[in-house]
């Protein structure tokens, strides 16, 4: 899959679930619960138990069906180790350019974090494919994006932190490319209990709700 096809499943999808489980298989359950739900996109974090190794996991288990994705990428040298493992997206919570280089030079998108309109301007110049706004919840949410968008509007932004099913059609209607979500849909306490359906349905909904609010945007 090619860094424009990986792009445009960003886009169709709008919905990025951050996975930080506790250990591989409840990772694995996590992608699995998503999946079921419709959503084809999951961005694996660096904080998982043998990240690396699940990445390498997750691709063999899903082929073209799901694009899999690394998170909590801090350096060039953890990013070549997720993408040789076959990560298709590379997200930072950080702007770290010599990261987005190593990502552009092996034609693998990349997300670096960013805050103030100086950092995202910064990443996209870098080279960034989009910007995860993050914590995007910590500093206005959706009013937030909103002003970022006003004079950025070739940015495509990621808002993450602070999405959840109440805020997720703001933050559509405010201009996100997508959706980064974490607690609120990948629920550890339930996949913890064995009530894997209820991240199931949380996707269900997720996906509804930026179906929703794009149609909105559109009759608007």
């Amino acid at each position: 899959m090619t860094k424009a096809e990986v792009m445009q499943r960003l886009r169709n999808t709008g919905i990025i679930p951050v996975v930080r489980a506790e250990s591989a298989a409840q990772a694995i359950r996590a992608v699995d619960a998503v999946k079921a739900g419709g959503v084809d996109i999951v961005e694996v974090t660096m904080t998982v138990p043998d990240a690396v190794r699940l990445i390498e996991q997750l691709v063999n288990r899903y082929g073209d069906e799901a694009v899999i994705g690394a998170g909590t990428v801090l350096d060039p040298e953890t990013a070549r180790d997720c993408i040789r493992a076959g990560a298709q997206f590379i997200v930072s919570p950080a702007l770290n350019e010599a990261t987005i280089e190593c990502c552009r030079s092996l034609d693998i998108a990349v997300l670096p974090g960013a805050l103030t309109p100086t950092e995202v301007v910064r990443a996209w110049k870098a080279g960034a494919d989009a910007v995860k706004v993050f914590p995007a919840g910590a500093v206005g949410g959706a009013s937030y994006l909103k002003s970022l968008k006003a004079p950025l509007p070739q940015i495509e932004l990621v808002p993450t932190g602070g999405v959840s099913l109440k805020t997720a059609a703001d933050f559509i209607k405010a201009g996100a490319m997508a959706l980064g979500v974490g607690a609120d849909l990948i629920d550890l306490a339930a996949l913890r209990e064995g009530r894997d359906e209820l991240v199931t349905e949380r996707a269900r909904q997720f996906l509804e709700i930026v179906r929703e609010a794009r149609a909105a945007i559109k009759n608007s």
